[in-house]
């Protein structure tokens, strides 16, 4: 065996076993939130207290389970997990039984022998919930094997079941990544290739325009993330150079002292059904309020601030308690040696509370010598 052997053969042995990683931890997301869907619907159906909880369910749900440090379980992900239930009630006969623990599968089979009725709410007739129909599951099975949880998301989106199965025989045939899925669906393929007088030249030459995902683009996805319970900032790929800017960022900003509390980095939020990463939280003591960091290595333009004050909305809606005050966003914005800075609030209406955040948080001649010297040393 010569070397150049030896590497290749090393080589094919990581990105094998690499992507069947991948693969199986895939498998793994996607059948747990399957099982959490069927589990709410259970409990909706057959809950002996149900009426207890009522509308605040997966409210409720989310406040216990943060509590149990499962990541990634919010209302808005749960009703997701139920939505996905809905529009894929038969995944679970294309689950080989090596995926399951004994008690795992004897949990499910008990679940599984109290009939659950169809669930007519917001779902099209041709998607309730018989649990006991049996069918061809062989395209199914193909897709639960190939595809991830994130992938499953975008699907769910679509309300008509031809649309759906489209975009699932473009997931079989091209392995595109999120990303590209999205962008098919966007572009508006299924239309497109419905319209063309050569349907199969249609999806074809759409085909040939995907990039297939490759494993270490999988690995990057949050649901990855929040199943192995890793960092959460390293769930978005971000730049060398933001990177390195955050980084320092935030030992600046906690070296200011003055009441700041570090509370994380890539915040995800959930706004509609699309995601969002806040670049920096923190909440100060003294002020009680958030303090949410955004920095762009580039020039300002106003959607960057539109997009600021959008965050600011959801915190003031979502995560600010009846004692807090108003949230505090700061724009960092940077364009070679240049700097600007922009403070925008949500809703401030109380001077006295404007002229205390004022002296309060780092001036903005602070933040933009701490931006043109960032800059200068990595330059450097």
């Amino acid at each position: 065996m010569n070397f150049k052997l030896l590497l290749t053969n090393i080589q094919k042995a990581h990105s094998g076993l690499q992507q069947s990683a991948v693969t199986a931890v895939n498998r793994h997301i996607t059948l747990r939130n399957w099982l959490f869907g069927l589990y709410i619907i259970q409990f909706e159906q057959q809950g002996v207290d149900r009426a207890k909880y009522g509308a605040q369910l997966l409210q409720k749900l989310e406040n216990q389970l943060s509590r149990y440090k499962i990541k990634g379980c919010t209302a808005a992900e749960l009703s997701r997990c139920r939505q996905f239930y809905l529009c894929y009630p038969n995944i679970l006969g294309t689950v080989s039984q090596e995926l399951l623990s004994d008690d795992l599968q004897q949990n499910i089979l008990g679940t599984l022998s109290q009939e659950l009725k169809p669930v007519k709410k917001n779902t099209p007739s041709n998607q309730l919930v018989v649990l006991k129909k049996k069918e061809d599951q062989q395209h199914l099975k193909q897709l639960f094997q190939q595809t991830s949880y994130s992938h499953f998301t975008e699907l769910i989106k679509l309300d008509e079941p031809v649309q759906r199965m489209y975009y699932e025989l473009l997931i079989l045939r091209t392995s595109p990544s999120v990303r590209e899925l999205r962008r098919a669906i966007a572009t508006l393929s299924f239309e497109r290739t419905g319209l063309s007088a050569n349907k199969k030249l249609s999806l074809k030459q759409i085909e040939q325009k995907i990039k297939p995902a490759k494993a270490a683009d999988a690995i990057k996805d949050f649901y990855f993330f929040d199943f192995l319970n890793l960092p959460q900032q390293d769930t978005v790929d971000e730049t060398a150079l933001e990177t390195a800017l955050l980084n320092h960022l935030e030992k600046f900003i906690l070296e200011l002292g003055n009441g700041f509390c570090f509370e994380a980095r890539q915040k995800r939020i959930l706004i509609g059904d699309e995601y969002f990463f806040v670049d920096m939280v923190f909440y100060h003591r003294i002020l009680k309020c958030h303090v949410l960091i955004e920095l762009k290595v580039d020039k300002f333009n106003a959607g960057y601030a539109s997009q600021l004050k959008t965050y600011l909305n959801y915190f003031s809606k979502n995560i600010k308690t009846i004692n807090d005050n108003p949230p505090i966003g700061i724009l960092l914005v940077t364009d070679k040696n240049k700097a600007l800075v922009e403070y925008a609030g949500a809703g401030i209406s109380d001077k006295m509370f404007v002229s205390k955040y004022a002296v309060a948080l780092p001036s903005k001649k602070q933040l933009e010598n701490f931006i043109k010297k960032e800059l200068k040393n990595l330059q450097a």
